[in-house]
């Protein structure tokens, strides 16, 4: 649970995330300047007798009595213990995978997954206002998260380059089999295959069929067909134990290639990327993203997927958290706060021509101070336009 710990070395020079990693530091006899994150260092108890530990950072590790911890500090070294008593870690070393998050399905149902108990205790201690304990509690679980999510991206960069990632928005309450639900997915699974990062809120609805496209990225069209119309039947997310166990078959029948399950660049191929929160715990997170930065906060949730999105955004249909998403995306490209924008892809024409975005989009990019930007707005019912304006895009 809570990742894949296979792969016991990563690209970051000085954080430790594995016990195999450690204990080459360790027979080195310096940890001198290391972050350890998380480690259970009370099992197999390893001695720090004569082991440089100025300024090693220890973070959320079990250590083996007070009397270790206390010898540490004496020597230089600094101690964030991790918090008692709470059914997630306030530590993570690792972004979330479906299998992390779906936890406990398979014997208590949808009440008994991990995803689910973190939301009751969400609500149980304050929800959106918790108490200073569970407050700091949840900040340091939401930085580990952000540190997580800045190495796995380091990591698609340097297999696949800066090529853009591409935002996937829309309604969560989008049902499987509609037919915005299908062109959400085969528009991801277009631009998955063609090497494009998809990133969503990590929902139901558009995003759940965002996700599912890019799942199936070095498979075929007609079997993201047959998968789609497998989990049609359970189309509402709040019957949350047949719409749990949809997905779950969906993702036995057609499971991610081995070589690529254990390892984060391979996840992110099949599944892309998914950015879910707490705050609406009521709404599952989907369970075919490869990779999963679930947060607390909704703020850094949103304007994480905003500001990963640099490659063009599609807006798939939805109502007010898409128009939200619409005009905090349009300040940032206006604004250029984080560089060049991609299009803004605005799927299903009908949709749309209910709500006066463009009208209010077009005028205000026009007056960006970096010149004209009304041009990357396009309206479409078309794939194929899609495709061609997101080919267009920054680093596409």
């Amino acid at each position: 649970m809570f990742g894949d710990l296979s792969h016991p070395f990563d690209a970051t020079e000085f954080e430790v995330e594995s016990r195999a990693e450690f204990d080459v530091h360790l027979a080195k006899r310096s940890l001198a300047g290391l972050i350890v994150l998380g480690l259970r260092l009370d099992e197999d108890p390893p001695d720090f007798t004569g082991v440089d530990v100025s300024g090693t950072f220890f973070v959320g590790c079990e250590l083996a009595s007070a009397e270790v911890e206390v010898d540490l500090i004496r020597r230089g070294a600094q101690l964030i213990p991790p918090f008692d008593a709470r059914p997630y870690p306030t530590h993570p070393a690792l972004l979330y995978t479906p299998d992390d998050l779906a936890f406990g399905f398979a014997e208590d149902g949808f009440a008994g997954m991990f995803d689910t108990r973190v939301y009751q205790h969400f609500l149980e201690h304050g929800g959106a206002a918790p108490d200073l304990r569970e407050a700091i509690a949840q900040r340091l679980h939401d930085a580990g998260v952000d540190n997580a999510l800045g190495k796995a991206l380091a990591a698609w960069i340097d297999a696949h380059g800066t090529q853009g990632a591409v935002g996937i928005m829309g309604g969560h309450a989008e049902p499987r089999g509609s037919d915005a639900y299908r062109m959400a997915a085969t528009l991801a699974h277009r631009l998955a295959a063609a090497g494009r990062l998809i990133v969503t809120g990590g929902g139901p609805g558009v995003m759940e069929a965002a996700n599912l496209g890019a799942y199936f990225a070095t498979r075929s069209e007609a079997e993201l067909a047959v998968a789609i119309d497998k989990l049609a039947p359970t189309p509402d997310f709040r019957d949350h134990d047949p719409f749990t166990a949809a997905a779950l078959a969906v993702r036995a029948e057609f499971p991610v290639p081995d070589a690529a399950a254990g390892d984060v660049v391979g996840r992110l191929t099949h599944g892309g990327l998914a950015l879910p929160t707490w705050l609406y715990g009521h709404e599952p997170a989907n369970l075919f993203a490869g990779q999963i930065g679930k947060y607390f906060s909704n703020a850094v949730r949103e304007d994480s997927i905003l500001r990963l999105s640099r490659g063009g955004i599609v807006f798939a249909p939805g109502w007010a958290g898409t128009v939200q998403e619409v005009f905090q995306a349009a300040t940032k490209t206006f604004y250029r706060t984080d560089g060049p924008s991609g299009a803004f892809v605005f799927l299903g024409v009908a949709h749309w021509a209910q709500l006066p975005v463009e009208a209010l989009l077009r005028p205000l990019l026009a007056r960006s101070p970096h010149g004209d930007q009304s041009d990357l707005i396009v309206v479409t019912d078309s794939l194929d336009e899609a495709m061609a304006a997101l080919s267009a895009s920054p680093g596409a």
